[in-house]
C-alpha cells in the first residue's frame, strides 16, 4: 500500500460500505420471477445478483449483442473478422461494485491490465501527465499542484480560493442544493484559473462525462471531481481488458447468469409494460410476453422514456416516473467513435490512451493494437495499427464519416506521423444515448426505486445517494435494484461499496 493511501485512510479516504448486504436467506425462500430490460452493465449487474440468489431472471436486450455502451460485436473487414466496440472505457480502481461483478467470471481480474500514464495532449501547451500521481488525497492534490506546469504557485495566489472551496467540501445533499442550478462553466469562471489550467485540468475532465461544461450542472462536476480525484483512495490510475469486451466480459457473464438458472435473450426489444394480478407483464417486439413479480428497467434515457410512453398503465401506477421522463429522456450531446485499421504505426513512445484538450472535435486517442490481443495480432500480421478516436460531446447533425475525418486531421496536428498513415478500414458512428446532467436536473432525476411497486430503474443516469459515475454508477444501481427485490422476497442482499462519502473538508 502506498504511503499516500496510508495517510488517506487516517482521514477517511478509503472504501466505505454503503449497504452491508445480508439480512436474509442466501437464496430466496420461494419462487420469484424478475425481468431485466437491458443487457448492459446495469442490467447484467442486476441479473447476476438476482440469479445467484435464486430469482428466475430473464434479461431482454434489444441489440444483437450485450453491453450497451460497453458493447462489442464482430466486424467484417477485407482481410477477416475483427471485434469492434462501442468505444474505449477506463476501468478505474474505485469501481468497487463493477469489479465485484467482474470477479464472478475472473476472480483475480487477470484480464484487466494496467494502463501506464494518462497524458493530456494539447496543440498549445506541453503534454500534462495525470496517471503517475500518488493514488490518494491529499497527497495527490499536493503533487498535482507541485508538478503541474499548468497551475503554478502564482496562479494559486490569483485564483478565488472561496470559489474553489466547494471542490473540497462535497456533500451529497448540500452540494446539489447550492450548485445544481449553476453550470460547470460558471463554476470554472468563478475560480479565475489561467486558461491553460482550465483547459488541461478541468475541461478535459468535464467532457469525459459526455457533456459540455456550459450545459452541465456545477454540482455534478463537483461530485465527479470528488469521485475521481479528491475522495477515492485508488487515484486516477486505471486498467483495461486485454481482450474485446464481448470475449472478456459479456459472454462469460451471460454464461454465469444462465448457470444460475437465468435467461439472457439478445435481439428482444421490450415494447410495453402492463400490470397483472401477480405483478407485471413485459411485452417484446416479437410478440412474446414475460410475466414477473419485479421488473428492472436498465436502458439508456431515450429508450426508457420511449418504453414509459408506450406503457399507459404507468400513468396511474407510476405518475412520478412518467412526469420525469420528458426531461430525463433527452440525452446529452451526441458522441462519435471512429476506429481505423491503418497500414503503419504511430511513434513507439505514444501512450496507449491519451486525452485531448481544446481540439474542436477530438477528445481522446486509444491505440488498440497496444491494448487488446486481437488488434495486436492483426497489427503484427499486417505491420499496421488500430486506432480509435472519440468525440465525447460533438456537434449535432454531422455525419459520422465527416466527424471521423475531422478527428483524424486534429490528431495529425498533435502527432505529425499520424498524417502519413493510410487508412485501410474505417468504422465510424455517432450516438446520442448518454445521460444529460443539465443544471437543475438533479431534484427531478429518478432514483432506483420508482413510485410503482416492483418496478426499478438502473443505469448511469440514475440518481444515487453515494458517489458514483459512469460504469460504476451503472453497476451500483443495478445491484441496488436487485437488493430491493431480494429484500422484498426474503433474500440476502449484495454488499454495495463506494468511496469517502464527503469531501476532505466537509467532515465525515
Amino acid at each position: 500500500m502506498a504511503l499516500s493511501q496510508v495517510v488517506g485512510r487516517l482521514i477517511g479516504v478509503r472504501q466505505h460500505v454503503v449497504d452491508p448486504g445480508g439480512g436474509g436467506a442466501h437464496r430466496v425462500p420461494r419462487p420469484v420471477e424478475a425481468v431485466v430490460v437491458g443487457g448492459g452493465i446495469a442490467g447484467m449487474s442486476a441479473a447476476v445478483v438476482l440469479a445467484e440468489r435464486g430469482v428466475r431472471v430473464t434479461v431482454l436486450e434489444a441489440a444483437p449483442t450485450l453491453g450497451g455502451r460497453l458493447g462489442a460485436w464482430p466486424q467484417e473487414l477485407a482481410d477477416g473478422v475483427q471485434a469492434n466496440e462501442h468505444g474505449f472505457h477506463a476501468f478505474f480502481r474505485q469501481y468497487y461494485n463493477w469489479r465485484s461483478i467482474l470477479r464472478r467470471v475472473d476472480p483475480e481480474l487477470r484480464f484487466l491490465k494496467p494502463i501506464p500514464g494518462y497524458p493530456i495532449l494539447s496543440a498549445d501547451w506541453p503534454t500534462e501527465e495525470f496517471g503517475r500521481l500518488p493514488p490518494a488525497p491529499p497527497a495527490n492534490l499536493l503533487a498535482l499542484l507541485l508538478r503541474s506546469p499548468s497551475l503554478r504557485l502564482a496562479d494559486l495566489r490569483a485564483m478565488d480560493r472561496d470559489a474553489a472551496l466547494p471542490l473540497l467540501t462535497y456533500d451529497p445533499v448540500r452540494t446539489y442544493a447550492e450548485f445544481d442550478d449553476r453550470t460547470a462553466d460558471e463554476l470554472l469562471n468563478s475560480l479565475r484559473l489561467p486558461d491553460r489550467a482550465r483547459a488541461m485540468l478541468f475541461e478535459v475532465f468535464s467532457h469525459s462525462f459526455f457533456n459540455h461544461e456550459a450545459e452541465m450542472s456545477a454540482a455534478e462536476m463537483i461530485a465527479q471531481f470528488h469521485f475521481y480525484l479528491l475522495g477515492n483512495p485508488e487515484g486516477l490510475a486505471f486498467d483495461c481488458p486485454d481482450e474485446d469486451y464481448g470475449s472478456a466480459i459479456w459472454q462469460p457473464l451471460a454464461r454465469h447468469v444462465e448457470r444460475h438458472g437465468g435467461q439472457v435473450r439478445t435481439g428482444f426489444a421490450a415494447t410495453r409494460l402492463d400490470r397483472t394480478p401477480d405483478g407485471w407483464r413485459v411485452s417484446a417486439a416479437d410478440g412474446t410476453a414475460y410475466p414477473a413479480g419485479h421488473v428492472v428497467l436498465a436502458v439508456d434515457p431515450p429508450a426508457l422514456a420511449a418504453l414509459v410512453a408506450a406503457s399507459p398503465v404507468l400513468t396511474g401506477a407510476a405518475p412520478e416516473l412518467v412526469a420525469a421522463m420528458p426531461a430525463f429522456g433527452t440525452p446529452g450531446p451526441p458522441y462519435a467513435v471512429a476506429r481505423y485499421w491503418c497500414d503503419g504505426d504511430v511513434d513507439a513512445g505514444r501512450a496507449v490512451f491519451s486525452g485531448v484538450s481544446r481540439q474542436p472535435t477530438l477528445d481522446s486517442v486509444t491505440l488498440y493494437h497496444r491494448l487488446e490481443n486481437e488488434s495486436r495480432r492483426w497489427a503484427e500480421r499486417t505491420g499496421g495499427s488500430v486506432l480509435e478516436l472519440h468525440a465525447y460531446a460533438c456537434e449535432p447533425g454531422v455525419p459520422a464519416e465527416e466527424l471521423a475525418e475531422r478527428m483524424r486531421a486534429e490528431l495529425a496536428a498533435l502527432w505529425p506521423e499520424a498524417a502519413r498513415l493510410r487508412v485501410r478500414e474505417l468504422r465510424a458512428r455517432v450516438e446520442a444515448q448518454a445521460p444529460a446532467f443539465t443544471p437543475g436536473s438533479h431534484a427531478r432525476r429518478p432514483g432506483v426505486r420508482t413510485d410503482a411497486e416492483g418496478l426499478y430503474l438502473a443505469g448511469d443516469g440514475i440518481r444515487t445517494d453515494f458517489p458514483s459515475a459512469l460504469m460504476e454508477r451503472s453497476a451500483a444501481t443495478g445491484i441496488v435494484a436487485a437488493n430491493h427485490i431480494l429484500r422484498a422476497e426474503g433474500g440476502a442482499a449484495e454488499p454495495v461499496r463506494s468511496i469517502r462519502p464527503r469531501g476532505l473538508l466537509a467532515g465525515r
